[in-house]
């Protein structure tokens, strides 16, 4: 048995402990390249956050608020990207300056009791997030191939087998599949933006934030949906890890360019993110708002109805390729946060491909079981269901993550600015009284809340 060098146990130590492993550091970024160059080596954790902000979860809010209430909610859509672009900063700064992703830091910081309490709840966000993609990827496949929702679901696993071959070539593939198929989901819906024809002037009119937005109850309600389904928390914990795999310079410039050139990939990507998700409530307003078709909620009442009122027979074809598209994307980037989240707080590994069968099966069995007992019929239910639980857990993940890039002890020289710290704190404060509110109107006994809006001296949400 050879002996272990000093150095080589130093490495191996160095390895338990950092985020995933078997790519951390793993693209080299040139040191004297030019602007561009750089840019391009950082180019590409962004665009795997910006999948969880157009996943299928999103499509069933955006579809409501445009078929009921026209452009009126896209500056809601628009308010919801920016408050990410903030967060996700957030984690790029924590991930560059400590080197911990956001479930290590979590582990670091809390007693054991806490840390296994978030953990919990963060797998159980995951497995209702990537019930959403699972659903929506099934019910894509229907739509174009007539398959059965249930085997549809099953089909899903086979992202396990793509991850793995990909990320054992390097990352870049993984990153590289991922940018592909979002240019599909934008050229799509791109396609689709031309054959509706929109209002511009409505469309623009739509971006500027009006107070019908919180004083009529309805509108309020599928905002906080489309908040609720467009800020991930396993997000969080994915970006400030994947923003690890560059090979950057270990010193404050290096820290300071690193977080400059991430900050830049990661803000572009979620304003294509916006454009998807914007177009998505367009179409909805422009193809069934003005038609008569307002009460479209479900991802396949739009399908079934866009080629018939746009008179374009590939319409429909189109969206459920964006779909498919979308839940095959969410459903990649959901399988490394599962890895990250599990490492992060446990400190336990298992094999790459046992942790994402794992996660699959978490999300799949549900879906197979209420489908098969149930019927196809309620897949929606499942989707809401998802989002809802996902809103249970946004606020757990953010709140530990504004702490930590708050406080001078861990980011040092990088410690958030005061207007950073109010912005971010402001953010969270929303974030967190959004979702309690969405939670009790899902939850609480239709009598009860009746009696709670009336007291109020409020109209009951629609």
């Amino acid at each position: 048995m050879p002996e272990v060098t000093a150095s080589e146990q130093a490495w191996r130590r160095e390895v338990a402990t950092v985020s995933l492993p078997e790519v951390h550091r793993s693209v080299v970024v040139p040191v004297t390249a030019s602007f561009w160059r750089k840019l391009f080596a950082f180019s590409g954790p962004g665009f795997l956050v910006a999948v969880g902000y157009m996943d299928p979860g999103n499509w069933a809010t955006d579809l409501a608020g445009g078929a009921k209430f026209g452009y009126s909610l896209l500056a809601v859509v628009m308010i919801s990207n920016f408050m990410a672009i903030l967060l996700q900063h957030f984690c790029i700064k924590l991930g560059v300056v400590t080197g911990r992703d956001l479930a290590q830091a979590c582990r670091d910081h809390y007693p054991k009791p806490i840390v296994w309490f978030l953990w919990i709840l963060c797998e159980i966000a995951i497995a209702a997030c990537d019930l959403a993609e699972v659903v929506g990827s099934a019910i894509a496949l229907q739509l174009l191939l007539g398959i059965p929702l249930v085997w549809g679901c099953i089909i899903t696993a086979m992202d396990v087998l793509i991850v793995l071959f990909l990320q054992n070539k390097g990352f870049r593939y993984i990153e590289a599949l991922v940018f592909t198929l979002i240019i599909t989901i934008g050229g799509c819906f791109a396609a689709e933006l031309i054959f509706v024809k929109p209002s511009l002037i409505g469309i623009l009119q739509g971006y500027v934030p009006g107070p019908r937005i919180v004083t009529n109850q309805g509108m309020l309600y599928v905002s906080i949906g489309i908040l609720g389904a467009t800020v991930m928390p396993h997000n969080l914990y994915l970006h400030s890890s994947v923003v690890q795999t560059r090979k950057f310079e270990q010193t404050p410039d290096g820290k300071r360019q690193a977080i400059k050139f991430a900050t830049i990939d990661s803000t572009g990507a979620l304003m294509f993110a916006l454009f998807i998700n914007s177009a998505i409530l367009i179409l909805a307003a422009a193809a069934f708002h003005w038609s008569g078709h307002r009460d479209v909620a479900e991802i396949r009442d739009a399908y079934q109805l866009l080629s018939p009122l746009l008179g374009v027979g590939i319409a429909s074809g189109l969206f459920a390729i964006a779909l498919l598209a979308s839940g095959q994307n969410s459903t990649l980037t959901g399988t490394l946060a599962g890895q990250i989240v599990m490492e992060g707080f446990l400190n336990i590994r298992i094999k790459p491909w046992l942790r994402r069968l794992i996660t699959r099966l978490i999300a799949i069995v549900p879906a197979v079981l209420v489908i098969g007992l149930a019927g196809e019929s309620k897949t929606t239910e499942l989707l809401v269901a998802s989002q809802v639980v996902l809103s249970m857990q946004l606020g757990v993940a953010v709140w530990p993550l504004m702490r930590f890039t708050s406080e001078r002890a861990k980011l040092g020289e990088f410690t958030n600015k005061l207007w950073l710290k109010i912005l971010g704190w402001t953010t969270t404060l929303i974030i967190i009284t959004l979702n309690v509110k969405l939670l009790f109107d899902t939850f609480m006994p239709k009598a009860i809340l009746k009696a709670v809006y009336r007291t109020l001296g409020l109209p009951m949400p629609e």
